[in-house]
């Protein structure tokens, strides 16, 4: 399972894994009250998407789709799929530090983890059946 959360919002028991998906730290947040686990900052979207951005819901198409063209790079996808399976094996709390919980860039590559799960586990029913 794979959650979304602020890096402001309280940890929980039932978070699993807390990831910090950003590229910089959380401002104001110390890190022992955090409860990060893993810090991926290599699947941020890069300083030059991050200002393009501008988190600007008007740019918000263009944004996601640049960011997925980042996540396809080598380095990144790595990454990912990293923790599609470490998502696999438990619940995953992707963590970021955006003020705005509709257009940030964890809900993106939440969907693509949830992508690669799902072509997983198609293609392991497919060979459970032959």
């Amino acid at each position: 399972m794979i959650r979304i959360k602020r890096a402001y919002e309280k940890p929980a028991p039932d978070d699993g894994v807390r990831v910090l998906v950003d590229r910089l730290w959380p401002r104001g947040v110390r890190k022992s009250d955090a409860a990060i686990e893993r810090w991926d900052a290599g699947v941020a979207p890069s300083p030059d998407l991050r200002r393009f951005f501008g988190h600007d819901p008007a740019r918000w198409e263009e944004f996601r789709r640049r960011y997925l063209d980042e996540l396809r790079e080598p380095s990144r996808r790595t990454i990912v799929e990293e923790l599609a399976k470490l998502a696999a094996k438990g619940t995953v709390t992707l963590v970021y530090g955006a003020r705005d919980e509709a257009h940030n860039h964890a809900i993106i590559l939440r969907d693509v983890m949830n992508r690669i799960a799902a072509r997983k586990a198609k293609s392991s029913r497919r060979k459970a059946w032959n």
